[in-house]
């Protein structure tokens, strides 16, 4: 009798899955200005500013890869997902990026309560592949007070950089490429 409960468990387990099978692929996006390890920073120093993760459209409230194969329909790239939502990569990216290239202190908001600082918001209404044009594509629209200011202030930033095929060892490069330079264009715009 032992013997055959100690097998019951044993042959349960080919049948419980705790998750779906995570793809060959995981993206994820890395700064192209990357902040130097043990670097110091001090908002009585610099100015100081808050990243919000930007809202999306539901196509991109995945961590699936959306492809636009047409101008009415989004499929998924095969074999290939985002580490996390791409919001929060996104965000993630520009803080790094305003750090380093524009030398602010980026705060979380609950930080900021005792701290003047500027607010990064806005709409990723794009992050992913277009199909008939080969290219990665990332759109932001992005919205910004800057410390002490009320008025919004709002500027569309779009990159496009061309893809050999429509499949994981292309996509991830191009858009962590195209992320990058929307983040630098950011950042210089933020700075001004």
């Amino acid at each position: 009798m032992k013997q055959l409960v100690a097998l019951i468990p044993l042959s349960l387990a080919g049948c419980i899955s705790f998750g779906a099978k995570p793809p060959p692929a995981l993206f994820t996006l890395t700064p192209a200005a990357p902040i130097a390890v043990g670097a110091s920073q001090s908002s009585a120093r610099s100015r100081s500013i808050v990243v919000q993760a930007p809202a999306t459209p539901a196509a991109l409230a995945t961590q699936r890869v959306p492809v636009q194969a047409s101008a009415i329909s989004i499929a998924y790239l095969k074999d290939a997902a985002w580490s996390e939502p791409p919001a929060r990569l996104f965000a993630r990216l520009l803080g790094d990026t305003l750090t380093a290239r524009a030398g602010m202190v980026v705060l979380q908001s609950v930080q900021s309560l005792s701290d003047p600082s500027a607010t990064l918001g806005g709409e990723l209404r794009n992050f992913g592949l277009d199909a008939g044009a080969l290219q990665a594509v990332v759109t932001y629209d992005a919205t910004l007070v800057r410390a002490g200011q009320t008025a919004v202030e709002k500027r569309r930033f779009e990159a496009r950089v061309p893809v050999g095929a429509i499949d994981p060892a292309n996509a991830g490069p191009a858009l962590n490429q195209a992320a990058n330079q929307i983040a630098g264009e950011v950042a210089d715009w933020v700075r001004g």
